[in-house]
């Protein structure tokens, strides 16, 4: 009977000690993260020449539009929309390129940009056609943009650094063809 008491008590004892509220937290780790190695893209200069000046300045900037949306900066992207605004019109562009170029300078969505930035690279290569003197550009396509549809930019490289998923899906895309 000794034993079933002694056996009886250190259960309970067990118990109430095992279930007591334990009140001491584990305080929560704290990690912190370098955000100063951040991955930034730069798409290479334009080595190719034109006929005309005017031309160039709005190549080199839509490049500069691109860079921002292959770096997925939508902040970037707008004060470069801003800029090639401006250059486009100088060059009377098209109704349709200005409304796009406007639309990527008042957003801060990258999804709408990336939206108007197809209008842009369309119109863009209609400006090229005939306007160089030498060198080659790119018209590259990426197949998934847009849910699938696909969508055209024009690249100063070969490399394909994707302005409609920067990141997500950097390389995503070929060269289509050629425009010299």
């Amino acid at each position: 009977m000794k034993n079933r008491s002694l056996i009886f008590f250190s259960l309970i004892s067990l118990t109430v000690f095992s279930c007591k509220d334990n009140t001491k937290q584990d305080a929560p780790e704290v990690v912190t993260v370098d955000n100063s190695t951040v991955k930034v893209y730069e798409i290479p200069p334009v080595a190719v020449e034109f006929n005309d000046p005017k031309v160039e300045a709005i190549f080199e900037q839509y490049i500069q539009v691109e860079a921002a949306l292959v770096n997925t900066d939508a902040a970037k992207t707008a004060a470069e929309a801003t800029k090639l605004e401006t250059l486009l019109k100088d060059a009377e562009a098209d109704e349709a390129t200005q409304a796009a170029v406007s639309v990527m300078a008042t957003s801060e969505d990258i999804a709408v940009q990336r939206e108007n930035f197809e209008t842009l690279s369309s119109s863009i290569e209609k400006m090229l056609q005939g306007s160089l003197k030498s060198g080659t550009l790119y018209k590259q396509y990426c197949p998934m943009a847009f849910n699938n549809k696909g969508a055209y930019w024009i690249s100063s490289s070969k490399d394909i650094l994707n302005p409609y998923f920067g990141d997500k899906m950097l390389k995503c895309g070929r060269v289509d063809s050629e425009i010299k």
